[in-house]
């Protein structure tokens, strides 16, 4: 397991004083068995009139923000110390029942898992089932597991990444016309993709890092965006298309929601003059504090008796 710190700063700037709106900030991770807050600082200026902190109907931590003052600038500083624990692809385990597609969710859980199967994307010309469908072998049995990891690798070697600073994102078939986009769009891609193979898909917005503690992973920097399908056995599994991760190495989930539009990181209004506006700044750096080694209990030796 990894200890990290995490430190994002987003800075809105204004020619002059305005005036804010309630702001909602989702920054800090979600509690799991992979991964552990040990501590967080959540510091905004100026300061709030109120800080209040809730739960979204995702069970993601959201900090909502109101103000009582103008000001020229808004700065919302987060500051996280985090373990956490990386799943590997091939530590995946799925159910008998669902190693081959296409297979059923169970009666049990389909009801919960509707509304993530619910398509969000007109495709009339059925380009992205086309597409979708070609990672599904015609002659022999389909892998699940290898169906969906070919599919994160395909897009992250096939489409060219570009960083966009407007907000929303692609649709699915813009993203695969113009083969490019940021990770929100790739993820959107390969969200909409598995939902018309029958799956269950989250949009996850968090965190990226190299587990090396090197750089070479695509969309550090800043928030990161990427997928969880979920597999009967494991649960919501981690794909990221846009670094070809499957698992959740790297990875630090703090928003998980049915669309891009429910986990944006920080949300808000501001009042004044429209030329006012400056622009905003984002800087995300994660740091590798120290790698500490499971620690497995020592078995006691078997003793015998005469």
């Amino acid at each position: 397991m990894t200890i990290l710190t995490i430190s994002h700063v987003t800075r809105y700037t204004y020619r002059q004083p305005v005036a804010f709106g309630e702001h909602r900030i989702f920054v800090r991770p979600r509690e799991s068995y992979d991964q552990h807050l040990l501590e967080a600082r959540l510091d905004i200026t100026p300061e709030p009139a109120e800080l209040r902190w809730t739960q979204d109907v995702f069970g993601n931590s959201l900090a909502l923000a109101t103000f009582n003052r103008r000001a020229k600038e808004l700065r919302i500083d987060s500051w996280i110390r985090l373990k956490h624990s990386p799943l590997l692809r091939g530590e995946v385990e799925i159910e008998p029942y669902a190693r081959r597609y296409p297979f059923g969710y169970s009666p049990d859980e389909l009801p919960d898992l509707l509304r993530s199967m619910e398509r969000q994307h007109h495709d009339p010309e059925r380009i992205l089932d086309h597409w979708a469908r070609g990672f599904v072998k015609k002659s022999a049995e389909t892998d699940t597991l290898a169906m969906l990891t070919a599919m994160t690798n395909a897009i992250r070697r096939d489409f060219t990444y570009l960083s966009r600073a407007e907000k929303g994102t692609q649709s699915p078939i813009e993203t695969l016309h113009k083969r490019q986009g940021t990770c929100r769009d790739f993820a959107v891609l390969m969200i909409e993709a598995c939902r018309a193979l029958g799956l269950a898909a989250h949009f996850v917005s968090g965190y990226l890092y190299n587990p090396k503690g090197t750089s070479g992973r695509i969309g550090g920097g800043s928030t990161h965006a990427w997928v969880r399908i979920f597999l009967p056995g494991s649960g919501w599994v981690e794909f990221d298309p846009t670094n070809g991760i499957v698992g959740n190495s790297g990875l630090i989930r703090v928003a998980v929601a049915r669309d891009p539009a429910q986990a944006i990181p920080i949300s808000g209004t501001w009042s004044g003059f429209p030329a006012s506006d400056l622009g905003m700044e984002v800087t995300v750096d994660v740091t590798l504090d120290e790698l500490v080694e499971p620690v497995i209990p020592a078995v006691p030796a078997a003793v015998s008796r005469k």
